[in-house]
């Protein structure tokens, strides 16, 4: 199953993007025995100031057709990474192709793609910066792939 990180806004280089680009690459190594991954980010950027609808509307057209989508989103539901390493795994060994992950501009997210979501996850009750929530999720989802894979990494 292909992950793809679907974001607003473009991230420069930098320690974000390098802790991406580290999670990315190991999600990659570790995923790929296990039916997970590759993994890519897609990030879209209104240009015209069209707020959140424009934003949604980038975002929408960055989710592969009949993907798993993931609004990651404050008011949505937290999980331990065991239990989202296992929401992979049943999306993954139901046929899944694709899952979306979704992260919103500086708005968050339209309602319309909160409501399309197959998940809507939350990080904790704080709102985090968008670069933080990139690196975040990245982490959960190298995370994911170690929980799915038996390896050390993740300690409980």
């Amino acid at each position: 199953m292909r992950l793809h990180i679907c974001a607003v806004g473009r991230l420069r280089g930098g320690p974000e993007r390098a802790l991406i680009d580290d999670y990315m690459t190991r999600l990659d190594r570790t995923g790929r025995s296990l039916g997970l991954g590759p993994s890519s980010v897609h990030e879209v950027e209104d240009r015209k100031g069209g707020g959140i609808e424009a934003e949604g509307a980038l975002l929408a057209r960055a989710i592969p057709e009949g993907a798993a989508i993931v609004a990651l989103d404050e008011r949505g539901r937290t999980m331990t990474s065991p239990e989202f390493a296992d929401v992979l795994a049943r999306w993954r060994d139901d046929g899944g192709q694709d899952a979306a992950f979704l992260i919103g501009g500086a708005d968050g997210l339209a309602p319309d793609l909160r409501d399309r979501a197959d998940l809507v996850l939350s990080f904790g009750a704080m709102v985090w910066p968008h670069m933080m929530v990139r690196v975040m999720l990245s982490e959960q989802l190298y995370r994911a792939a170690s929980i799915l894979a038996g390896s050390p990494y993740h300690r409980a």
